[in-house]
């Protein structure tokens, strides 16, 4: 019985050093995006620093990497992470999407800045600036909603709701 747990041990170690060969590439662009969402949207600067400090992680196109994220298999959870966050929303890319999606989106902040549901629990358990405060969360909430306003204000109605 000892000798089966030494082999597997032994099987595991090495199944973890051999899985450190074979990482996802990183979310890193430092070429600054030209479909940001300041280039769709008025981002007041209190608002653009607060995305970046706790959005830009999983939501942007250029994630800061802990040094955790080159151990195996926790890049390959990060990067499970990311890739759904970016899909859910990427502020690099927000230029590109409809005003229909912009629009939804805005509502999608709200709702989850309000429902403490972003930024991830998982996440701001070890990156610990990123948590908003409550000034922070009502910052974001208030931008969304008078984001909202602004375009319901300057768009028909049908370019910003899906008819049932």
């Amino acid at each position: 019985m000892k000798k089966f747990f030494k082999q597997f041990f032994l099987l595991l170690l090495v199944i973890l050093v051999l899985i450190q060969f074979f990482k996802p590439e990183k979310n890193i662009n430092t070429t600054p995006s030209d479909k940001y969402i300041s280039t769709a949207i008025n981002v007041p600067e209190n608002v653009n620093a607060i995305l970046i400090k706790s959005c830009a992680d999983c939501h942007s196109n250029n994630t800061q990497y802990p040094w955790y994220a080159n151990t195996q298999p926790i890049a390959w959870w990060l990067n499970d992470h990311i890739e759904e966050g970016k899909a859910e929303l990427n502020i690099d890319s927000f230029a590109n999407y409809s005003l229909r999606r912009q629009y939804r989106k805005f509502e999608e902040i709200m709702d989850q800045v309000e429902e403490d549901e972003m930024p991830l629990s998982s996440y701001t358990l070890i990156h610990r600036n990123a948590k908003l405060s409550e000034v922070d969360r009502k910052v974001l909430i208030d931008w969304a909603k008078d984001t909202r306003l602004m375009m319901k204000q300057k768009y028909p109605a049908d370019s910003l709701i899906k008819k049932k």
